[in-house]
């Protein structure tokens, strides 16, 4: 029966649940609001699950061909992969960071300078995914892992944006929006990176800025998220398919293919890739929505100058072309790094993911679009791009040792700040 109890109290989406719970009754909704309002944080997360292990098994499939046709260990940049890896097993520590994560991001924004409220919930979650088993590769105990944990990313959910924030007020025209998306470094140094392009007399006149700039239409697909994720992921599994059988492996692609034609395997496999991803990203928001909900109300009556962080999308209209420019040079920055790995014979290669590329790279558009113009963001987000496909090398293989293999955390502020503590809590450990 204790067992029972211990195993019901690591049930992720039960915990969720209480959470949501929990807000909703701090902001004294009607009984009828917090039944729903719990349920359907639950069965938001049970929806995730089920989105998660669907992309979990593409990419597993993905990995073996990939890695038999070339002999290497290939891993997608796909941070939802490996966080659904992370909650199946470590979902009580993951989810008691994030919350008390939060709690910290208030405490920080009301009593200290940096006045962010983190409000993209599921980058809450994903960094919480880091920052726990980064204490948990080095041996901390549950105590040890919720508590500094959570302090650590409230504070950085509440100072990082502080980085963006000369950037997010020449964009917007105002200072009254934050960043909300964990790669607030990359974005910083994108933005400095345009603004040294400014200085130096390239690219800040007004012809060169992104809206001025025409490129293809078939550019325009991509503004389609789901798009973009299915494509690239039918060209990468016909990459490891045909591989396979120049390389001999056709066994394998036919085991893998069963009862499907194995040239019309790949975009199978491609498509259902994006559909596990559509309902994993329909069950984030939906039981992030409840749970992000009651912070807002906190922070709106109790910290009256505190600013919103908001997800990436939210600036993508004030420079939209910019953002297909940031996609372009990510993904070439990512496809460089890549080459890098190849050409150093490194164990373990990075494979840029069309998901980070798209958000993360169009990102870095708008912030090296701001004073750099068009080459300010094809540059920044070049650069940016190596990294988000290059850092994830340093912490792979502690997340690996864990179980969670096949695919890696990609954003910048996650590699930067987890390699730094990963480095100090090694000393103790």
């Amino acid at each position: 029966m204790l067992d029972a109890i211990m195993a019901q109290c690591r049930n992720t989406s039960l915990i969720m649940g209480v959470i949501a719970l929990v807000g909703l009754l701090l902001q004294k909704k009607p009984a009828t609001d917090v039944i729903s309002g719990t349920m359907k944080t639950v069965i938001g997360f049970m929806v995730f699950n089920i989105g998660s292990n669907a992309m979990s098994a593409c990419v597993t499939t993905f990995t073996t061909l990939f890695n038999t046709a070339f002999g290497i260990e290939g891993v997608t940049t796909q941070v939802e992969v490996a966080t659904g890896l992370a909650l199946d097993t470590y979902g009580t520590e993951v989810a008691l960071v994030m919350v008390l994560g939060f709690v910290v991001n208030l405490i920080v924004a009301k009593f200290t300078p940096f006045k962010a409220i983190f409000l993209t919930g599921q980058h809450f979650l994903y960094f919480a995914c880091v920052i726990a088993l980064i204490f948990i590769a080095n041996d901390m105990p549950l105590v040890v892992t919720v508590i500094l944990g959570g302090i650590l990313l409230g504070f950085f959910g509440a100072a990082l944006p502080t980085l963006c924030q000369p950037f997010m007020n020449k964009i917007v025209g105002a200072d009254n929006l934050a960043m909300g998306h964990f790669n607030c470094i990359g974005y910083a140094f994108s933005g400095y990176v345009g603004l040294l392009f400014s200085k130096m007399g390239i690219g800040k006149s007004e012809s060169e800025d992104s809206s001025n700039l025409h490129l293809p239409k078939f550019f325009e697909l991509f503004r389609d998220f789901i798009f973009s994720v299915a494509l690239f992921m039918v060209v990468l599994f016909y990459i490891a398919v045909v591989a396979c059988v120049v390389n001999g492996n056709m066994d394998v692609v036919l085991e893998y293919a069963g009862n499907d034609i194995w040239f019309i395997y790949p975009i199978l496999q491609g498509l259902q890739f994006a559909a596990g991803m559509s309902v994993l990203i329909y069950g984030v928001r939906q039981f992030i929505a409840e749970i992000t909900a009651a912070f807002v109300a906190i922070s709106e009556k109790y910290i009256p100058n505190s600013k919103p962080a908001v997800d990436c999308p939210a600036i993508f209209p004030f420079a939209p072309t910019a953002v297909l420019v940031g996609f372009i040079g990510s993904f070439l920055g990512g496809l460089a790094a890549m080459a890098l790995m190849v050409a150093f014979h490194s164990s373990t290669i990075m494979i840029p993911a069309a998901g980070i590329c798209f958000f993360s790279g169009g990102t870095c558009g708008v912030f090296g679009n701001a004073y750099g113009g068009w080459k300010g963001a094809l540059v920044g987000s070049f650069i940016v791009g190596m990294a988000l496909t290059g850092l994830p090398l340093i912490l792979y293989p502690a997340f690996s040792a864990l179980g969670i293999a096949g695919a890696s955390f990609p954003n910048v502020d996650y590699n930067i700040i987890g390699a730094i503590m990963h480095w100090i809590l090694g000393i103790f450990h």
